[in-house]
């Protein structure tokens, strides 16, 4: 699968609202054949950031990138983020979250 993590720092103003703003670029996103994992997350430490954790099957990530949601997306983005995203996109095995073999719910 691709794995991939990209941080978005918003500009302050945007920031409140950024959620709402990608709401149906994600859940276009999630309805594609290929989509595993599409979550945002809000960092703890700066509230101006937002974490993307996406994975794709090997074969879905062309499609994705050739979209008209994700298109649309990129247009609009540039007016809102008040740096460029930083981003890791790896190749991994398997197809989606696993379980962490370290902690397990007691009782």
């Amino acid at each position: 699968m691709i794995f991939i993590v990209v941080k978005f720092t918003i500009r302050p103003e945007y920031s409140e609202e950024w959620l709402s703003r990608v709401d149906a670029f994600t859940e276009a996103t999630r309805a594609e054949p290929g989509n595993i994992i599409f979550e945002w997350s809000r960092s703890v430490a700066n509230p101006h950031e937002f974490v993307l954790v996406e994975a794709f099957q090997d074969d879905a990530g062309g499609a994705h990138v050739n979209s008209e949601h994700f298109k649309e997306a990129m247009a609009w983005m540039p007016d809102v983020v008040a740096q460029t995203p930083r981003i890791v996109n790896v190749r991994a095995e398997g197809e989606g979250w696993g379980e962490m073999a370290e902690v397990q719910p007691r009782g």
